[in-house]
């Protein structure tokens, strides 16, 4: 039967569900005692959903089925159906309120039965993928990932570069402390030398590290300055995936979850270092794996086909990790980066200072002047100190708060090298 508003009242699919006309009495009757739904129904024993429904509309003299389901009228469908895909946006809520405006009020939960089928189609069209083979040598897909990894005493949440080439399903993955573009940058880097080889192509998602805008009416994407200099440098074409479409980049979304189920869960590291050295062995176990879509192992496929077809590596790179930062000076003269704290001269406690992290030392500038370099750590909540920094202060730091490398490590040296060097002379 159609209302004068396009809205059908039909009965239920299938067969009507008998309710005893003592249970609808009591349900109003202890509704009227200001008894909640959810202990009605478990006084009674029926679902909190039939006792929403006798509730909600007057109770008839005699009545033993429940109401009768509402649905629009076919006309009232169809347009439900349009204003859904069209200025609505998918949202049923939006069709029930302009549905309203036209005249014909209904629920939410109407609307959502009527465009039901709509919703399906649009979720399956939104799911289905086309599956892309690049050829060999084309493209290396990017991308990290975090997770919270017990690192000695502390859990350090760590994150996760991974980059698969998409024609042999080789992986790399390298671990940061963080996830800013001079961390993008030196994890692509390594990878590069890792794979001993440059792709093509360089596909990423949207990260803000990478893409600083994108315009929607043409899709051209724009590439932060330093990233587009990085890639210019390895000749490499930087790629990003449209916005909302992570599966663009599938291999390596997949590879991050297998890094994280396969190759770290359930583990804990003495030190970073630990990790490192266990993220190393892991991928050259991965890469002898019969991958599942290409049933081929990722290291022969890459050693018959795909390392031929990488262009060679740079000759003279730039530095990939050329890190600028302002920090404030702590009240014990260190300053944080990453978690890691470095000493400067206790003169400048509460001044800002800028901090130059390199690939292996960080230097610290007070206005123009350098005022200390550090060898760069990696160790999560560890301390580089210089003692000197100290100098006047009537309490100096600990010996455990002294860092353990020497100058001669700086270097590159330690200090049995040249007592090797000296004993074979003597001999």
């Amino acid at each position: 039967m159609e209302r004068e508003d396009g809205v059908l009242v039909s009965p239920p699919v299938g067969v009507p569900v008998v309710i005893d006309g003592e249970i609808v009495t009591a349900i109003r009757e202890l509704r009227s005692r200001g008894w909640g739904r959810k202990p009605i129904a478990r006084e009674l024993g029926v679902s909190i959903n039939t006792v929403r429904r006798y509730v909600r509309q007057p109770l008839v003299a005699g009545q033993q089925v429940r109401p009768k389901a509402r649905r629009l009228s076919e006309a009232a469908g169809v347009e439900a159906r349009a204003l859904f895909v069209g200025p609505a946006e998918g949202n049923a809520v939006v069709v029930q309120r302009l549905l309203a405006e036209g005249g014909v009020r209904v629920s939410a939960r109407t609307v959502q039965r009527a465009v039901a089928d709509v919703r399906r189609a649009q979720r399956a069209a939104d799911l289905a993928t086309v599956r892309v083979e690049t050829p060999p040598g084309d493209q290396l897909q990017i991308d990290f990932g975090q997770k919270r990894i017990q690192i000695g005493d502390a859990w350090v949440r760590v994150f996760l570069l991974v980059a698969v080439l998409s024609f042999s399903r080789r992986l790399f993955v390298k671990a940061f402390l963080n996830e800013r573009q001079a961390d993008w940058r030196e994890g692509i880097a390594a990878a590069f030398t890792h794979f001993g080889g440059v792709p093509r192509t360089l596909l990423g998602d949207n990260a803000r590290a990478l893409v600083s805008g994108r315009d929607r009416e043409t899709g051209t994407v724009v590439f932060h300055p330093a990233f587009l200099a990085f890639c210019r440098d390895w000749d490499v074409q930087p790629r990003a995936c449209a916005p909302y479409r992570a599966r663009t980049k599938g291999k390596t979304e997949a590879g991050v979850k297998y890094v994280k189920r396969n190759a770290i869960a359930g583990l804990r590291f003495a030190s970073f270092a630990t990790l490192e050295r266990h993220l190393a062995a892991w991928i050259a176990i991965a890469d002898q794996r019969i991958h599942g879509t290409t049933h081929a192992v990722p290291a022969v496929r890459f050693a018959d086909t795909e390392a031929a077809a990488l262009r060679a590596l740079p000759a003279h790179p730039l530095p990939p990790r050329q890190q600028r930062l302002r920090r404030r000076v702590a009240t014990d003269a260190l300053v944080d980066i990453d978690t890691i704290r470095y000493s400067v001269p206790h003169r400048l406690v509460r001044d800002h200072v800028e901090v130059v992290v390199e690939g292996r030392r960080v230097h610290i500038f007070h206005g123009t002047a350098l005022v200390a370099t550090h060898v760069r750590a990696h160790e999560p909540y560890s301390r580089v100190i210089d003692a000197a920094h100290y100098d006047g202060l009537w309490r100096s730091p600990s010996p455990a708060e002294v860092p353990t490398v020497s100058p001669l490590a700086a270097l590159g040296r330690e200090l049995a090298d040249y007592a090797a060097v000296v004993t074979d002379g003597a001999s």
